[in-house]
């Protein structure tokens, strides 16, 4: 077992702080956007890694990384659409409920 000022746990030490700042940088990078910005970067983000992954395995891990992307993309705008719509509903149901009437959410 590596003590503690041996150069393996000096090593493992570095890996770590790496791997945090791996993590800690781009989640402190997305705290100033807006819920659609943020859906969309996260779409493109897991399209791409995605298409990388399958490109690789069929030869060619660069388009597959700009087919997914664009996928992602269009994935996180989508999913961000129904959101807002979702949020309209609610918003129209919980007004109408506060003033008694029957709710009619927005088409």
């Amino acid at each position: 077992m590596p003590g503690c000022g041996s150069p393996e746990a000096g090593v493992a030490m570095r890996r770590f702080f790496l791997a945090t700042v791996v993590v800690v940088v781009p989640l402190a990078g997305c705290a100033d956007m807006n819920p659609t910005q943020q859906r969309a970067l996260s779409g493109t983000a897991i399209g791409a890694g995605g298409g990388a992954i399958i490109g690789a395995i069929a030869g060619n891990a660069g388009l597959g990384a700009g087919i997914g992307a664009a996928a992602g993309l269009a994935g996180g705008l989508i999913y961000d659409q129904a959101k807002k719509s979702q949020a309209s509903s609610y918003q129209a149901g919980y007004q109408a409920g506060s003033r008694g009437q029957p709710s009619n959410p927005p088409r």
